[in-house]
């Protein structure tokens, strides 16, 4: 099967093996990895061993319209990353929100134009009744794309990390959004 989701200027498709270089590219810039692990690149090892089948074990599971999700310029077919769009608990009627793009890629808007599309079409067509998505308090560029896709605030975290990072101090927040037509859950 063969699914993908078109924009004004993106594809998102599904992961293949061939992505491999891509990831461990992308998962090897110390500014992208910033905020997930304190700049510590992704080894090639976890990119074949653990991500890939992580995101062919969610094709399998969800019909690949929920899982990961290789992002590329529609025009030219860069590889600029990728988005998450998938249930955190296997309960359809959520899904998390997520996005990693390559730093030549930042600022131009990629970001929110895929988060948008992958919302409505999980409000539209999948059955998505909530959407949310977390970040570090202090990565300020991930929720400006968060806001600018409709998300909004909800809560910060403080957890007790057993490998903190810069920044981890301030907490992880939650946005959410929920599909029109549904109650927003209690803050």
């Amino acid at each position: 099967m063969d699914v993908h989701l078109t924009t004004e200027r993106l594809v998102l498709r599904r992961f293949t093996p061939d992505d491999v270089d891509a990831l461990v590219e992308l998962d090897s810039d110390p500014e992208v990895t910033r905020y997930l692990t304190g700049g510590r690149a992704t080894p090639r090892a976890v990119v074949e061993d653990t991500l890939l089948p992580l995101y062919f074990d969610h094709y399998r599971r969800y019909g690949g319209e929920l899982g990961w999700w290789a992002a590329e310029e529609r025009a030219g077919g860069a590889f600029l990353g990728w988005f998450e769009f998938r249930p955190p608990d296997g309960d359809r009627a959520e899904a998390e929100l997520g996005y990693r793009l390559r730093r030549a890629a930042w600022g131009r808007g990629y970001a929110t134009e895929g988060a948008r599309a992958l919302i409505h079409r999980g409000f539209t067509r999948l059955g998505v009744e909530r959407v949310v998505a977390w970040t570090m308090a202090v990565n300020h560029g991930s929720r400006r794309v968060m806001e600018k896709a409709g998300l909004s605030y909800v809560r910060t975290v403080h957890e007790d990390w057993p490998e903190p990072i810069p920044g981890s101090e301030h907490g992880e927040v939650e946005y959410a959004l929920t599909a029109p037509g549904r109650p927003r859950p209690p803050r």
